[in-house]
């Protein structure tokens, strides 16, 4: 099956960018891929976490979901975009809502990211607190489509090996990542992440990134990538936006686990805790 991440320089204009995801996504379709994840804050990269709430939308209806059921339709391709904002009832902050399609344009599911990024990045002038705007979710997200079992996440949830685990426990049968890494952080860590939670887990992983200078000035590292089960980095666009394309071998993955059955090995998780 071909997957394709999509790479994108998100700026301050919401039609612009969503305009721009559905050109992408036009691209991933003519090129026959039959899944496509979009990049975290796709909508917007906005100035402060607050700019999140101006354009946050009620969970199943607005103007961005629906065009998102509408591309997902109309291109025939299941979409895993994410993310972006959708109100929480009784909250001033919103929830970064990683929101998933199938090619009939039905809504299959929804992945609030967990993990939010309160950090000072060292040896680098950068500090940022997420949780400022944002809601974390609560739940895992193993989400069913044509195009597999989704274990989806975003951003900085790739530093927690743990939830990784839970999504193939949960019978995930592909990861797809949607991200806006920062650039010291990206050089650092994203490619070694990306290969480590697809190679501890036997499990084929899609990667979509921000990338580039943003209007609100922050730099993201881009890298978009489709990693198979062994590790190997199966397609990557490193630079600029576009889309890069990538097989998936269901088939394959389940001869190497079958094979390699590391997975089954596991003891600590499933008898020595319990």
């Amino acid at each position: 099956m071909k997957t394709a991440a999509i790479q994108m320089t998100s700026g301050l204009d919401v039609a612009v960018n969503v305009a721009t995801a559905r050109r992408l996504l036009e691209q991933a379709a003519s090129q026959g891929a039959k899944l496509a994840v979009l990049p975290e804050n796709f909508a917007l990269m906005g100035q402060r976490e607050r700019d999140k709430r101006a354009i946050a939308e009620t969970d199943g209806d607005g103007p961005v979901q629906n065009a998102l059921a509408q591309a997902a339709q109309q291109l025939q391709l299941t979409v895993v975009a994410g993310t972006f904002p959708i109100r929480v009832p009784g909250e001033e902050r919103v929830a970064a809502a990683s929101l998933v399609y199938g090619p009939d344009g039905r809504r299959l599911g929804r992945y609030d990211k967990i993990h939010l990024f309160d950090v000072n990045v060292p040896d680098a002038a950068e500090s940022h607190r997420e949780s400022a705007g944002t809601v974390p979710g609560r739940h895992i997200g193993v989400i069913d489509t044509p195009a597999g079992r989704l274990g989806v996440v975003v951003c900085y949830d790739l530093r927690f090996p743990e939830l990784f685990r839970r999504l193939v426990d949960g019978g995930a049968q592909l990861l797809v990542v949607s991200a806006a890494f920062t650039v010291p952080t990206g050089e650092a860590h994203w490619h070694l992440l990306l290969r480590t939670r697809a190679v501890e887990n036997l499990c084929h992983l899609v990667a979509s990134a921000q990338v580039g200078k943003h209007e609100n000035g922050r730099q993201t590292y881009g890298h978009s990538a489709v990693i198979d089960c062994w590790g190997k980095v199966v397609a990557e666009l490193d630079a600029g936006e576009g889309v890069v394309i990538g097989e998936v071998d269901f088939e394959r993955q389940a001869r190497v686990r079958a094979e390699f059955p590391v997975l089954e090995h596991r003891v600590i998780g499933r008898t020595i805790d319990g």
